[in-house]
């Protein structure tokens, strides 16, 4: 059987966990860049991977955000909470996919982001599916606050990102990468950019 919370002290004990999953998340990416300063000719810059890693930056940073909505939640259950744990993971899961532990297997960043593209691409349609789940968690004024155009925006980077899965040519990585990482700051600084 389900508890229920209705203290609105709960949010609070929520956003530790945010925090803590959020935080490993921004401390891989950073970690990770720190590698190009490090060892800057063991593994060269691959564009596209680097703009992918700042589109992901941006993303868990908005995630961060946003989630402050979550104090509008006035009954909180362990399905909820994990929701949202799950939620979050998949952003460190995205950011770890990004830089992985050892690049032993594989020749440079770009050999490494194209054999690894199905999961990349993959966490992005799913977390850009959550994320439709998680807003409507958040009340039916806020979801229709946002417009037509977040759903829209939500279904084509899903789509889009399915498509990458499959593709191998390296033009269209980076054209992705370019159009994804500019309509995600002109979302952010559209919709985001003070919290109500």
């Amino acid at each position: 059987m389900s508890q229920t919370i209705a203290n609105p002290d709960v949010y609070l004990h929520v956003r530790v966990i945010i925090g803590i999953i959020l935080g490993l998340s921004v401390s891989r990416l950073l970690s990770g860049v720190s590698r190009f300063a490090q060892h800057p000719l063991r593994n060269p810059v691959f564009i596209t991977h680097l703009l992918w890693v700042a589109f992901a930056f941006i993303c868990v940073v908005h995630f961060w955000w946003f989630e402050f909505y979550l104090a509008s939640v006035s009954v909180w259950t362990f399905e909820l909470y994990v929701f949202i744990i799950v939620y979050a993971s998949l952003y460190f899961l995205l950011c770890a996919i990004l830089f992985p532990d050892s690049m032993a297997e594989y020749a440079d960043y770009e050999d490494y982001f194209m054999s690894r593209r199905k999961w990349f691409y993959g966490l992005i349609a799913v977390i850009f599916m959550v994320d439709l789940i998680d807003t409507a968690i958040k009340g039916s004024a806020h979801f229709h606050s946002l417009g037509f155009i977040y759903p829209a925006r939500n279904i084509v980077y899903a789509g889009v990102a399915i498509i990458a899965m499959f593709v191998a040519d390296k033009r269209f990585h980076l054209a992705i990468a370019i159009l994804a990482l500019s309509f995600q700051t002109f979302w952010i600084l559209r919709a985001f950019s003070t919290l109500h």
